[in-house]
């Protein structure tokens, strides 16, 4: 039997008969679509979602970038068992998508995109937005997104569709493979139609698999641990995908090794378990930055080893130091000549608990005392910087998180992605529960925040989600205010104004740079942007966009907005100045490096400095082979 269909709504039923299963948890997968319409996806896609809107919901986004991000919010909340697609036009439509996808991609987060594309059939050539490449013909914008797609391909005839669908659901669904996945639709193959098989609209279930740990592999992953003297494990972003933090709870109680955390894996354990002993790396804490120094054995479980986490390679400096790696992919499993242990994070971190348990192994007391000392010392710290004793002075940086902090339960969500935020929060924030702490630190894009928490909050309605952002993030793309304020999404901005980047004009003061180009002010009479600062009102703009607006001047006041908003029913926006970009933020200093290279000549003396520390610091630096 057949059905006649157009390709566009051939795709939609298609989709909504897409399913995912794991542990027995049944999702659909793709539970939404976004779109921006124009002539290359609304006679196509657009018609067709109006057709079967019954079965498909739609999204109505302000920005292509940022309606990826939603769709990539909510696979992170749907724990990658469901996601959303995305549709645009073809020309910039299409292209604002690239910096969304590369995110996905980065984060192994699905992601569907369904971009117009120039006509299949060639009747007019060129049309409205399309590229002419004069030395290949098949070349369209959309190609820009291969090398930011785990499956791309470019749907030329009706029936090529069915082999493309289903290849695209199979890599979506793959927990190794996932990312965002390009199928390219030309406007006029969308809009023809085809006598569809109708097995092609019947239900599908797609498993997540959990593959277990080979014998050989997990017996000499045994060894090494039970050798170890001084072991640390790394919870990277893999734990939470897998769903793995009771089962690395359950090792880490059972061995005594201490936990510390990469921004994806932070959460992995509650900040208040024993083994946690917070962040690692350049946004790191001194207690797992000073574990990570002299550990015999390091235990990466999910993690890809970014440089922020190795600390540009300097980090683990015991001359012996052995690695093993916990992934489910075996690229990841390889990284620093690690032993790999290539499986899913919940089955492996399992049998190596069971494993051990049969030798009663487990770390010397005085390890545990030590990096429990340590740790105590660190929430002191943290308690010093969240400390306001001034309510009627303005907040510093850590201040505001140290009020959030008070206010929230493990119920709540706090996103962030770029700026100054990543690494105060990494090194300060209190993570009650697996999900509470959201970071996407893996593309670090600005403008992720706010879109992000749409995402977050359709995949959980029920949460309060808050998305932290600062000026120059707001900045780059506010616009889905607009959406949350128009589907009544009642997501919370924190917005901070310290009038610039400051992050990077902190790093561009350390590296020589003396802070140029980072402010927020007007240009002086030398040429620089060191005049006052803008009297740009980021309050105003939010407000204008539909949001409410709470306006905190003092830590008293920022206590009583931030319980205000909690507790509202509405897109709600807490505004507060918070110190400008030319200050310290005040939160400790980084507790290990950051490989920034810096100029090897210059004449201005901030730069000659600068090389200097640099040149001591790569000195320091090794290859684990």
């Amino acid at each position: 039997m057949t059905t006649r269909l157009t390709v566009a709504q051939a795709l939609v039923r298609f989709l909504a008969a897409q399913y995912t299963e794991r542990d027995g948890e049944r999702r659909r997968l793709i539970g939404a679509t976004w779109g921006i319409f124009g002539h290359g996806n609304v006679a196509g896609l657009g018609q067709a979602l109006v057709e079967y809107a019954d079965v498909m919901p739609y999204h109505q986004g302000r920005n292509e970038q940022s309606m990826v991000h939603a769709a990539v919010g909510y696979a992170r909340q749907s724990n990658r068992l469901s996601t959303h697609a995305v549709t645009t036009s073809i020309g910039p439509g299409a292209t604002n998508l690239v910096t969304g996808a590369a995110l996905a991609t980065v984060n192994h987060l699905p992601v569907l995109l369904l971009p117009g594309d120039v006509f299949a059939t060639r009747p007019a050539d060129p049309v409205l937005q399309q590229l002419e490449v004069p030395y290949a013909g098949d070349v369209s914008v959309n190609d820009a997104l291969r090398p930011v797609s785990r499956y791309f391909d470019r749907v030329m005839r009706p029936e090529a569709l069915i082999p493309a669908a289903l290849q695209a659901v199979r890599v979506l669904t793959d927990p190794v493979e996932t990312g965002a996945v390009t199928l390219a639709l030309p406007q006029d193959v969308q809009a023809e139609a085809y006598d569809w098989p109708d097995d092609f609209f019947a239900e599908r279930t797609w498993t997540v698999r959990r593959p277990g740990a080979d014998p050989a592999e997990l017996a000499g992953a045994v060894e090494l641990l039970r050798a170890a003297r001084r072991p640390l494990v790394v919870a990277g972003g893999g734990v939470h995908h897998s769903r793995a933090e009771e089962a690395l709870a359950a090792f880490a109680g059972a061995t005594g090794i201490p936990v510390a955390s990469t921004q994806a894996g932070k959460g992995s354990l509650r900040y208040d378990h024993p083994q946690d002993v917070g962040a690692i790396g350049h946004t790191g804490t001194a207690t797992a930055d000073d574990l990570a120094r002299t550990a015999d054995l390091v235990i990466g479980v999910g993690t890809r080893w970014t440089d922020f986490t190795t600390a540009s390679g300097t980090l683990f400096a015991h001359p012996d130091v052995r690695f093993l790696n916990l992934n489910i992919a075996s690229f990841d499993g390889h990284k620093l000549s690690g032993t790999p242990l290539v499986a899913d994070a919940r089955s492996g971190l399992e049998a190596l608990t069971e494993a051990l348990l049969v030798h009663g192994h487990r770390v010397a007391d005085s390890y545990v005392a030590e990096y429990g000392e340590d740790k105590a010392r660190w929430e002191r710290r943290v308690d010093a910087c969240y400390a306001a004793e001034e309510p009627d002075a303005r907040p510093t940086q850590p201040q505001v998180l140290g009020a959030l902090d008070a206010l929230v339960d493990e119920s709540d969500v706090v996103i962030n992605a770029a700026g100054s935020l990543p690494g105060d929060l990494h090194k300060l924030w209190r993570a009650r529960s697996r999900d509470q702490y959201h970071l996407e630190y893996g593309y670090s894009c600005m403008g992720y925040e706010i879109p992000a928490a749409i995402g977050v909050k359709l995949a959980a309605p029920e949460r309060n989600v808050w998305a932290l952002v600062g000026d120059g993030t707001y900045l780059m793309m506010p616009t889905e205010i607009v959406t949350a304020v128009q589907e009544g999404v009642a997501i919370k901005v924190l917005l901070l104004q310290n009038h610039g980047y400051a992050s990077i004009g902190g790093l561009s003061e350390e590296t020589g740079g003396e802070r140029y180009g980072t402010a927020y002010r007007y240009r002086a009479a030398d040429g620089t942007f060191s005049g006052e600062p803008l009297p740009v009102d980021l309050a105003a703009n939010a407000a204008s966009l539909g949001m409410r607006v709470l306006r905190a001047r003092t830590v008293g006041e920022l206590r009583a907005a931030l319980a205000e908003a909690r507790a509202a029913d509405t897109p709600t926006c807490v505004y507060v100045e918070t110190e400008t970009a030319d200050t310290v933020s005040g939160a400790p200093p980084a507790q290990a490096w950051w490989d920034v290279p810096v100029a090897e000549t210059a004449t201005r003396p901030s730069a000659v400095k600068a090389r200097e520390l640099y040149e001591r610091h790569v000195s320091t630096r090794r290859r684990h082979l």
